[in-house]
């Protein structure tokens, strides 16, 4: 009788042979290589998107110290000189008026759009009562209005209210816009606060308008700060609002332009002028302070997008 064969036994460092048809597990070199290949493509697809928003700003503020014949010569070109004269003439034209309108309705309503939309967003996020989702959500449903649809009753309601080109009918307006994405916002960072604060500053006393003012608001910075932002940014760069809002009614009355209007109006007679520059100084001047203020406090709204997912 023959005596069978024995198959050795593994050891330690063999590997068992792989059977047909059975499912590969990725190791560790398989994960390196995928992970380098996507860390690879997001930072060329981010490199490419900084290039594509920097290289219009770049060749914009170029633009403002050429001359016609440079501009029309050659896009790309470097300026000869560097006068600043052309900022100057940019704000004697009219930039500075509409640069101080734009600074006086976001001064009023900013701020209100802030108050409000805070404290409707503490309300309904900390109360509960009858009716509660039902604000929430006639709040988030304002946000998915189209302004375009409500450009007429507004005409028509300040015009009632003899609020058509004036600086209070705008900012009512301005508040009443910002308000839904601000109250959803505000409300979502308002429900990832801690209750314990808010119950011992109830149980030692504290009213509610003292416990909204003193203690939640202050925890609420970050998101406060974040909105803010938005709000300011979108408040500046409104353009159909005022467009519709802000025109004289009578021949002797004042424009009020605000500086998105003031822009086209600039557009309209530095092209007949043929001053470029002059157009290009005015729309740097419209974007610097905006793009000033977010690149201060990128920190505080990264901080203030992530804080809610982070608690």
């Amino acid at each position: 009788m023959s005596t069978p064969i024995k198959e050795p036994a593994l050891t330690t460092g063999d590997s068992i042979p792989r059977q047909r048809g059975s499912k590969r597990t990725p190791g560790p070199g398989d994960r390196r290589t995928e992970g380098l290949t996507l860390n690879v493509f997001s930072h060329g697809f981010l490199i490419l998107w900084a290039v594509l928003i920097i290289l219009p700003l770049l060749w914009l503020l170029l633009s403002a110290f050429k001359t016609d014949a440079q501009i029309g010569g050659s896009a790309l070109g470097w300026p000869t000189s560097w006068s600043f004269d052309v900022f100057g003439r940019a704000w004697d034209k009219g930039i500075g008026d509409y640069f101080t309108n734009t600074l006086i309705v976001l001064a009023f309503s900013v701020p209100l759009t802030m108050l409000f939309g805070a404290m409707a967003a503490y309300v309904l996020a900390r109360y509960e009562f009858p009716g509660n989702r039902l604000v929430y959500y006639f709040f988030v449903s304002g946000a998915m209005f189209p302004v375009f649809l409500a450009l007429v009753p507004l005409f028509f309601t300040l015009q009632r209210f003899a609020m058509l080109n004036t600086y209070q009918g705008l900012i009512l307006v301005y508040v009443a816009y910002s308000l839904p994405f601000t109250v959803f916002f505000m409300h979502s960072f308002f429900r990832t606060l801690p209750t314990a604060i808010h119950e011992a500053a109830v149980i030692d006393g504290a009213s509610h308008t003292r416990v909204f003012f003193q203690v939640m608001m202050p925890m609420a910075k970050p998101g406060l700060l974040s909105i803010g932002i938005f709000n300011v940014l979108g408040q500046w760069n409104q353009y159909i609002l005022p467009s519709v809002l802000m025109q004289p009614q009578t021949s002797g009355e004042s424009e009020k332009y605000m500086l998105t209007q003031g822009l086209i109006q600039l557009q309209q007679q530095q092209g007949y002028a043929t001053d470029l520059p002059v157009l290009f100084a005015g729309v740097a001047i419209a974007m610097l302070p905006m793009l000033v203020v977010y690149l201060s406090f990128q920190r505080q709204i990264q901080a203030g997008l992530t804080a809610g997912t982070m608690k």
